[in-house]
């Protein structure tokens, strides 16, 4: 049966020690009980308290509890970097406080949404905390969209508060009169028409509200692009976030004296899940706002950065910077890469000029992230199992995985492609206010549809192959095609598209149209793709239009993409990049 399941080895004894709740409390408590019978006196006693006030810290329960935590337990310590600002813990709290008293003012209430549009920066945190101290959800939206599908997630979410940095006030400005519900407008930098969020913040109470929260409530709703061509809101709660955070912090060495490096995108699940566990763990938080290679290389010296999340595009980008060969990198303990396929020529030059242990992770944003390690040891380039570097390792702790034939529901043997399915307490509550489709991505059982297709080795680790959902994945960007052709198929030329991702030696796989014109209509490649550029995101576009006079299908109307693909990717042993 091709199943497994990561069992909690060196991790869960651990994780057991640092409060696995009721056991070891019970352990402590049989163990009081000789020690009064004894009664020597009154010393004894008084020594049993000591261990007591030395007790590993609660295990945090909520997202709200990661700040307060910090702030309780090193209040002064640096949380966050972002340039020549800095925030302490006991900053950080202060300042989440206020805005969330600025959001109960503005009406949030518990489990509301409140959409962030912006950069990497302090102001994410900021708003990501204050919503958790309300117990409100954050919703933050992915910068790189164009403004109609900004407008559509912002509606989709139902935020009545709208948190919005400088650079997107263009898009803020063309978008206001479609957003629906929002009523409150808070722009960073400020704004003739809206908030300005310095004094917003200014004016509120450093007072944490203290809402009382559950395990099954939503702490982070990000959206994903959708199959059927309409993002996705996925709910991630609070019990999602914290069946994943202890293990991470010892699977990935993390501790108050980590300096954590929060270089991707915070809307991304790699982004804000990779900082959320930095700071679970207490580690300083090094942000960049854009992504530039050598300005990143330089900040892993300046700051003696321990730890970073990476996907393969940045990588490889990093390693043609001129100062790739002159920068001290002795701090660094541990690279985590995934998010896409990386290539062996990337990865044996970044192990050589890294000099550290990395680190691949797999996981989906519905799965809060990482669901399959390669640790470091599976990266010997000298090794006579250097193959496995083209797996993604092995299940996480409390991961099942299995690898099953979609049609019947039953697992492959062992070693055949199947899709991979996942169950654990990671796996998102649902789509928001979509439960067909939560429906058939998660089934009763407990068991998620990935929508990859992959197989198990005989060593139980983890390949992926293809994607059963067509999905294409260009420079760790998710692009699903029915999104794009949806877009396409308002050109008046288009009879007919379909979208499929192909090579590119830069982003690994880029987006590319099949087109069939209209009958007697003339079109050309460019004019597709600014047609497709003035209503998606850039790393949404075609790159590059083919021709075709018919897109072939299955009897049920479904374009068979396998075939259209299969021509570019002749000479690739995997149908991923």
């Amino acid at each position: 049966m091709a199943t497994r399941k990561k069992t909690k080895k060196k991790v869960s004894k651990k994780k057991a020690s640092k409060k696995k709740r009721g056991k070891k409390k019970k352990v402590a408590k049989k163990k009081r009980k000789p020690a009064a019978k004894k009664k020597p006196g009154k010393k004894k006693p008084g020594k049993k308290k000591k261990p007591a006030a030395k007790k590993p810290r609660v295990k945090v329960g909520d997202v709200a509890s990661i700040v307060r935590d910090n702030a309780k337990k090193q209040p002064n310590a640096i949380s966050l970097v972002l340039g020549d600002r800095t925030l302490t813990w006991a900053q950080l709290l202060s300042r989440s406080s206020q805005v969330a008293q600025g959001l109960r003012r503005a009406g949030v209430k518990a489990q509301d949404r409140v959409a962030f549009l912006d950069k990497n920066g302090i102001e994410h945190f900021e708003v990501f905390y204050g919503c958790s101290l309300l117990n409100a959800v954050s919703v933050d939206v992915n910068w790189r969209l164009a403004a109609p599908e900004v407008a559509f997630i912002v509606n989709d979410s139902e935020a009545e508060v709208f948190v919005v940095g400088q650079e997107f006030v263009p898009v803020l400005d063309a978008i206001i009169n479609d957003l629906k519900k929002v009523k409150t407008v808070v722009v960073i930098g400020g704004h003739p028409s809206h908030n300005d969020y310095e004094r917003w913040v200014s004016a509120q109470s450093a007072v944490d509200p203290k809402v009382p929260t559950k395990p099954s409530d939503i702490a982070f709703q990000l959206y994903s692009s959708g199959t059927t061509g309409r993002p996705k809101g996925v709910m991630l709660t609070n019990d999602n976030f914290f069946a994943l955070l202890p293990a991470a912090r010892e699977i990935w060495g993390m501790s108050e004296k980590t300096v954590n490096l929060v270089a991707m995108p915070l809307f991304h699940i790699g982004g804000g899940g990779w900082a959320t566990a930095g700071q679970y763990a207490g580690a300083r938080s090094i942000i960049m706002r854009d992504i530039d290679p050598s300005a990143m290389l330089t900040l892993i010296e300046k700051h003696r950065i321990t730890h970073a999340f990476m996907v393969p595009a940045l990588l490889q980008f990093a390693l043609i910077m001129p100062n790739i060969g002159t920068t001290d990198f002795s701090s660094l303990k541990l690279i985590a890469y995934g998010a896409s396929p990386i290539s062996e020529a990337v990865l044996e030059g970044s192990i050589n000029a890294f000099k550290c242990p990395f680190m691949q992770v797999y996981g989906l944003t519905e799965t809060t992230g990482v669901v399959t390690v390669l640790p470091p040891e599976d990266h010997d380039l000298s090794s006579a199992n250097k193959g496995r570097l083209r797996s993604c390792g092995k299940p996480f702790t409390g991961v099942e995985i299995r690898i099953v034939d979609s049609d019947t529901g039953k697992d492959v043997p062992l070693g055949e492609v199947g899709e991979i399915w996942i169950r654990s307490r990671q796996i998102m509550k649902g789509y928001w206010n979509m439960p067909e489709e939560t429906a058939k991505s998660i089934l009763k059982s407990g068991w998620f549809r990935s929508g990859d297709a992959g197989y198990f080795d005989k060593d139980g680790y983890v390949y992926i192959f293809d994607r059963v959902k067509d999905m294409i994945v260009s420079g760790g960007e998710n692009v699903y095609p029915a999104e794009v052709e949806n877009a396409l198929m308002a050109h008046p030329a288009i009879a007919d598209v379909a979208v499929i991702g192909v090579p590119d030696e830069k982003w690994g796989e880029v987006p590319m149209a099949l087109v069939v014109r209209k009958p007697d209509v003339q079109v050309t490649e460019e004019e597709i793709v600014t047609f497709a550029r003035q209503r998606l995101a850039g790393f949404k576009t075609p790159k590059t239009v083919g021709w075709v006079d018919s897109l072939p299908r299955n009897p049920s109307g479904k374009i068979l993409k396998k075939i259209l693909r299969e021509p570019y990717w002749v000479g690739h042993t995997r149908r991923v990049n």
